[in-house]
């Protein structure tokens, strides 16, 4: 692996900007009742950022989280989507609030709205940081997309390349 730090794509200031805006767009179609569920590992870091910034426009979203895993280690896709571990929050007749770093093929946001839907979620949206472009149409689209990504191998605030990078504040590209 590259241990050389990689080079920024998004700054760190750009990566707050978005979350406000989508903080912006997402606390009106959001209750105190709403059930904001992180997909694990790699949406940690925009749910924390966009939970406070939802609770400074009054919106006090129950939490959760929904360990799923596609890539491992890989750079790419298994195809195949594994839940690691599921929910502690009971999410029947509720609204949820799927909260995720990357939009890529779609297999993890589908997976945990069926997953979600299957517990009996009354209403199921999606947030995603980035939106990268997908060779072929994707089954779902996010509700919510903070910022349209290039084709490119990101790392940082939650993205990984085999674990490493994930904690830098910016986006930063890794080919």
């Amino acid at each position: 692996m590259d241990l050389s730090t990689p080079p920024v794509l998004l700054a760190a200031d750009a990566v707050m900007q978005h979350v406000e805006r989508l903080a912006d767009e997402i606390a009106p179609r959001t209750t105190d009742e709403t059930v904001g569920i992180v997909l694990l590992t790699g949406g940690l870091w925009f749910a924390a950022d966009l939970t406070r910034a939802l609770a400074v426009r009054g919106r006090h979203l129950q939490f959760d989280a929904l360990w799923l895993t596609s890539y491992g280690d890989a750079r790419t896709s298994s195809g195949r989507c594994e839940i690691r571990a599921g929910l502690q929050r009971p999410v029947a007749g509720r609204q949820v609030l799927l909260i995720d770093d990357v939009f890529d093929s779609g297999l993890s946001l589908r997976e945990a709205a069926r997953f979600a839907r299957e517990a009996g979620a009354a209403e199921v949206i999606s947030a995603v940081f980035a939106r990268k472009p997908w060779p072929e149409p994707r089954i779902a689209e996010p509700d919510f997309v903070g910022w349209q990504a290039p084709a490119r191998y990101l790392v940082g605030y939650g993205l990984d390349s085999a674990g490493a990078w994930r904690g830098l504040p910016y986006i930063g590209v890794m080919d």
